[in-house]
């Protein structure tokens, strides 16, 4: 999570996560996500050598990374335009197809198989509903 100040322009803005994106990808990790909330009213006000700031931009950005990459996120603490920067550890994230090896995505997955399979179904169907009435004619034709 990064909070910056409020004044930051968008291309600043930018400078600084393209800046803590390729500090991700030296270290071998990568930026999975990123969410922007805008300007947000903060419950206090957080004190700066420029100022006192009761509003901020927030920014999250989700990323993979070795366990030791925190150590490595310090410089951030001499990043002016941040008011303040927050990491949060997820332990035991499972992603792609460790994700689908549990038992909740087995059973997300077995419910998408049958709902393709179900609409392929009702397609067959309609279909025979089709032919059903053109051998029906034909059938007229022949006794006509």
């Amino acid at each position: 999570m990064l909070l910056l100040k409020p004044h930051v322009k968008k291309e600043a803005l930018l400078d600084l996560v393209a800046r803590v994106g390729k500090h991700v990808y030296r270290k071998n990790g990568v930026v999975t996500d990123m969410k922007s909330f805008g300007t947000v009213q903060l419950g206090y006000g957080i004190k700066k050598l420029d100022g006192r700031y009761y509003q901020g931009q927030l920014m999250e950005m989700t990323i993979m990374t070795p366990p030791n990459f925190n150590d490595e996120l310090h410089y951030l603490n001499k990043e002016d335009r941040l008011l303040r920067w927050l990491l949060v550890k997820h332990r035991d994230m499972k992603y792609g197809l460790e994700f689908f090896s549990e038992d909740d995505g087995q059973s997300e997955l077995s419910k998408l198989r049958r709902s393709l399979y179900e609409d392929e179904d009702l397609d067959e169907d309609e279909d025979d509903e089709d032919d059903d009435e053109h051998e029906v004619t034909e059938a007229e034709r022949i006794e006509n």
